[in-house]
């Protein structure tokens, strides 16, 4: 939810960001709302005020044994007309409320302008790809000769979008999450947190996945939301709090089965494991103070690529144009792995800074150091990494001739000390 007084004082800035969003003319029909709102808003207090001086009048003619009749007249009329007002402000302010939450966050003016990934700007590459010495294949191909990644029996018990790994892919996926972990509690400071799969309707309104990104969501018949992400959970911890400000910036990351219907993405990446309706993700999540949230985006996005380095995979970070942005962020950078198997950079990390446009959906403060009142504070969002698509990257990155995996040495312990994966 963006901010409404903001909106007011700078309709112009506001309607140049929803511009840039793809959205022209939507600014518009939120301050025409908000014009006529205010409106019947004054007018029906200004009734109000009428009517109280009406009410002395009335007294002073009673006092004095004249004839009141026409003074309670008028008092019956403004009231009829403040009932109205009232009612239309009710109904103006609730189609307003509805036409702001459908709306998404503005850019920063850093973000480069465009509507898709072809206008996303290249910010830093890391690493060379691997040079093969045989055709390289993809992970489903590789997956599937070691027999470790069934797809046919998992659309046998689900549907398509699904994939049963086993064996060393089994593990190999929970020492990857470990790993993550492990790093980003141990090194970085994050708190682990181990948060609900089920959620009400107001915790994915207050990340921004209601009302707007239903269809892209499973519902449970009790009327429960599954995650499609830990961000939903472990961002509105702090919802409907006041932090002190000195608590800033508080780090918290998750490890989470993630749920997806991908109604947005209809034939889109079929194959394989990219793009699933269940899937696992580590998570991290920042809580921050206004003047450090850029910092702290450069912070968590530099958390979320030491995963990659450690794994010694090539990638790069990208900064999201306007159009190509999420519902709730201002700024995002996209880390993206190369696949061999599809010679392409791919997206295994989003890092993004939502400005205050979660924490007023979900009324998550602090209260200053001077103790004047509360603000809004930052939220920060970002994949640490996804699990799958990590496994993903790693299988197709240490492939071997024969059809095996190595394993990087930075996950030998977590296996074991297991070298190869397959193989004879």
């Amino acid at each position: 939810m963006f901010d409404l007084k903001w909106i007011r004082d700078h309709p112009e800035a506001y309607d140049r960001g929803l511009t840039r969003r793809g959205l022209g003319g939507a600014a518009r029909e939120v301050i025409a709302l908000d014009r006529q709102w205010r409106e019947a808003q004054t007018e029906a207090e200004r009734l109000q005020a009428e009517r109280n001086k009406l009410a002395k009048e009335i007294g002073a003619a009673k006092a004095q044994g004249r004839d009141a009749a026409d003074l309670l007249r008028r008092v019956a009329e403004s009231k009829n007309r403040q009932a109205a007002l009232e009612a239309r402000a009710g109904a103006l302010k609730a189609e307003l409320d509805g036409v702001l939450a459908a709306l998404p966050n503005v850019p920063a003016e850093e973000v480069p302008d465009g509507l898709d990934e072809t206008h996303n700007k290249l910010i830093r590459q890391h690493g060379a790809p691997p040079a093969f010495a045989f055709p390289a294949k993809d992970h489903a191909a590789i997956g599937e000769g070691l027999r470790m990644m069934d797809f046919e029996t998992a659309g046998r018990l689900s549907g398509a979008r699904f994939v049963v790994l086993s064996g060393a892919l089994a593990r190999l996926e929970r020492a990857l999450a470990q790993f993550m972990l492990d790093l980003h509690t141990g090194e970085y400071g994050y708190r682990e947190v181990s948060p609900p799969l089920l959620v009400r309707d107001e915790t994915m309104f207050g990340t921004g996945q209601l009302p707007k990104f239903a269809e892209d969501q499973f519902k449970t018949t009790q009327g429960l939301w599954l995650i499609p992400t830990a961000e939903v959970s472990l961002t509105n911890l702090f919802g409907d709090r006041i932090l002190d400000e000195a608590e800033l910036p508080v780090r918290v990351t998750a490890w989470t089965p993630c749920f997806r219907a991908e109604a947005g993405a209809a034939g889109k990446d079929t194959r394989g494991m990219i793009r699933q309706h269940q899937f696992s993700k580590v998570e991290l999540v920042s809580i921050a103070h206004p003047d450090q949230s850029e910092a702290e985006h450069e912070r968590m996005t530099a958390c979320a690529e030491e995963v990659l380095k450690r794994l010694g995979l090539a990638y790069r970070v990208m900064l999201l144009c306007a159009g190509d942005m999420g519902f709730a962020s201002r700024k995002t950078y996209d880390i993206e792995v190369w696949l061999p198997g599809q010679n392409a950079y791919r997206e295994i990390s989003s890092c993004s800074n939502c400005g205050d446009f979660q924490a007023r959906r979900m009324r998550a403060r602090f209260r200053p150091k001077d103790g004047k009142g509360t603000r809004f504070v930052h939220t920060l969002n970002g994949s640490g990494l996804a699990v799958g698509r990590t496994l993903i990257a790693v299988v197709e990155n240490y492939q071997l001739r024969n059809g095996a995996v190595a394993v990087p040495d930075v996950l030998k312990p977590y296996l074991g000390g297991l070298e190869v994966i397959g193989g004879v």
